[in-house]
């Protein structure tokens, strides 16, 4: 069991912006992960399985052990903290940024701003090295109606082309970080297993500059 790679990954733009990387890497699921409800695939290498979880969930199964390496994007691990986790490779994959953003001209508020976000602790931070008090409201989807409805002043979402804020009459106000999806990997698993992991690692690496 050494050998066996374990691999978590989440389904939509991760998923499908990591498999041709695998594919170059010698890994392609078996099963159609589309249509499959298989949550672990097998793949064409009899010693690496995928596990299939939702995207703020892979560096928690990596940082247990539960996984030995994740693909997970940098807004998550931000969120998450990393502990436990080495980050050794960007794959450079599924870019976007994280951003403040509200109406283009808002009235002046005598409260707290309020800032709707899934990102508490990463706009907690962005805010306090600011030296702002803000108050922050989670909230799990839908970040652009709270600033329609009255819920927040502004929201800390993740942005790639910009439409969906267009479309709610939002715009980008500040820019917190450029976010890209990072190859982790579990502190253990790279001792236990150093060459298979090494390997997988410059395997990515040369696919991800091929």
């Amino acid at each position: 069991m050494n050998d066996l790679l374990t691999i978590a990954l989440s389904k939509g733009r991760i998923f499908k912006e990591t498999l041709p990387l695998l594919a170059q890497a010698g890994i392609e699921p078996v099963d159609d992960p589309e249509t499959s409800r298989k949550l672990i695939l097998d793949t064409s290498d009899a010693a690496v399985k995928l596990v299939i979880i939702r995207a703020a969930d892979v560096p928690t199964y990596v940082e247990y052990g539960a996984a030995d390496v994740g693909v997970a994007g940098k807004d998550v691990l931000l969120e998450h903290g990393g502990n436990g986790l080495y980050e050794p490779l960007d794959l450079g994959i599924a870019r976007c940024r994280l951003m403040v953003a509200g109406p283009e001209t808002a009235p002046a508020s005598v409260r707290r701003l309020r800032i709707a976000t899934k990102y508490v602790n990463s706009t907690r931070r962005f805010y306090a090295d600011r030296q702002e008090q803000v108050e922050i409201i989670k909230l799990y989807g839908s970040m652009e109606l709270a600033p329609i409805v009255g819920l927040a002043d502004r929201i800390v979402d993740v942005v790639d082309t910009g439409n969906t804020l267009k479309a709610n009459g939002l715009v980008p106000l500040e820019h917190i970080a450029d976010i890209s999806s990072r190859l982790v990997v579990n502190k253990a698993s790279m001792k236990m297993k150093h060459e298979r992991i090494t390997k997988f690692i410059a395997d990515l690496k040369a696919a991800c500059h091929s």
